[in-house]
């Protein structure tokens, strides 16, 4: 049998209103070396039925359901244990692969074979010509240090499964799960900056990402995050570098929470703090942190 280049994997839960777009998509994709395996995570919609009807329609399209609700990164991880392509490439039920999108992102990655995790991103405020190479210390410079490169969701990535599944991909942990494997694919790997654009990002009210930023788990959890990837003693950056980086974290945590006691949901703000271990007087000085 022949082993696709690039694996395509899409999970889904009740998904029906988007998903035909979505294989469309693929299909319609210049680059055909591709398998695309979808895996319904127990949908109560017709989400399932409609992945059926275009795998019967193409012999590249897989679909596997879930015995029991997984949840989302548990669910990512399952669908990558089903793919055999060099690659793999999420692509959300919800989103789109622009025709040019998955050629461009196959074709960079060859080019450059020391890198682990392709990102299809614009840079802001940067000079350099796409694609370009970033080491560990680079990437983390621009993270931290200035506008930032790791802030985006799986659809805007290629990976090289067999590190994926060496560092045991996505831990589970909800909502920023993809930022959990970027740092730590950046912190050992080179990491590929590709031109923007190859992938549509549907925004809508019944995503993670809008559910994780009501709930201000991403408040809570990127600090806490944040803050333990600098710690981290194989973290690439210098002392200072570090020290600046970790300044910065705590300044504009502290002013979030702030923000919240001058909502006066004073209750939510006592609980993130709490959670990261910090006290007020903790917080006062993190404001006036250079």
């Amino acid at each position: 049998m022949n082993i696709p280049l690039v694996s395509v994997l899409t999970t889904v839960y009740n998904r029906e209103k988007f998903l035909a777009s979505c294989i469309e998509s693929v299909l319609a994709s210049s680059f055909c070396d591709w398998e695309m395996i979808i895996v319904d995570d127990q949908s109560s919609d017709n989400s399932l039925n409609v992945a059926l009807a275009y795998a019967v329609k193409d012999k590249r399209i897989k679909v596997y359901k879930n015995e029991e609700n997984l949840g989302d990164y548990p669910n990512r991880n399952k669908a990558a244990s089903y793919a055999k392509g060099k690659y793999i490439k999420y692509l959300d039920a919800d989103d789109l692969l622009y025709p040019h999108g998955l050629g461009i992102m196959v074709e960079n990655m060859e080019a450059f074979p020391e890198c682990v995790l392709g990102i299809s991103q614009e840079v802001v405020e940067d000079y350099s010509p796409y694609p370009f190479v970033m080491s560990p210390t680079e990437t983390f410079k621009r993270e931290f240090l200035q506008r930032g490169v790791l802030g985006l969701g799986p659809t805007g990535t290629i990976i090289k499964r067999d590190v994926f599944e060496k560092l045991g991909g996505f831990t589970g942990t909800r909502y920023i799960g993809d930022t959990e494997l970027w740092y730590k694919l950046a912190m050992y790997y080179p990491v590929l900056k590709m031109v923007p654009g190859l992938t549509f990002w549907r925004r809508h009210e019944d995503q993670e990402i809008t559910k994780g930023q009501k709930s201000f788990f991403y408040l809570e959890n990127s600090y806490k995050h944040s803050i333990n990837t600098l710690n981290n003693p194989d973290f690439p950056l210098m002392d200072l570098e570090r020290q600046i980086a970790l300044n910065k974290i705590r300044r504009r945590f502290s002013r979030d929470i702030f923000k919240l006691v001058i909502r006066r949901e004073f209750r939510l703000a006592n609980k993130i703090r709490n959670s990261a271990n910090l006290s007020w007087i903790a917080l006062l000085k993190n404001l006036y942190r250079s």
